[in-house]
């Protein structure tokens, strides 16, 4: 399995993508390949603000349902509504079209306990 170098990851199977404050959220390709065919996501509404460990949204697949969680703290600026209508988009392109939210990053410390391409291949 091949993991992008540019991205940063949590011990939940998330990844993050940095671009000055604002990151942009989605599962692993690992986490895709566990929960099998994904056919139903429930993600956050924009404006809402959340903390580190809470509950991002829920994944649905043919074998199970499982909480999403934010790594860091922040407030959602944009969802990925092609997931409401195209679940499957998480299978196919876990780290492009697949993404979840992008937020705006309100403790940049918290960056810091994220994991690196290597750490996080050493974790699965």
């Amino acid at each position: 399995m091949s993991l992008p170098n540019d991205l940063k990851y949590s011990k939940d199977h998330e990844w993050l993508k940095l671009d000055g404050t604002s990151v942009t959220i989605g599962i692993t390709a690992f986490a895709a390949q566990q929960l099998g065919d994904i056919v139903f996501v429930e993600l956050p509404k924009v404006g809402s603000a959340f903390k580190a460990g809470d509950a991002l949204g829920v994944v649905e697949s043919t074998k199970t349902a499982s909480d999403v969680f934010y790594p860091i703290s922040g407030k959602v600026l944009a969802i990925n509504e092609a997931l409401l209508d195209a679940p499957e988009l998480i299978n196919q392109d876990p780290y492009g079209k697949g993404w979840f939210v992008q937020i705006e990053c309100s403790n940049p410390a918290e960056l810091d306990t994220l994991l690196d391409a290597n750490a996080y291949a050493a974790l699965t």
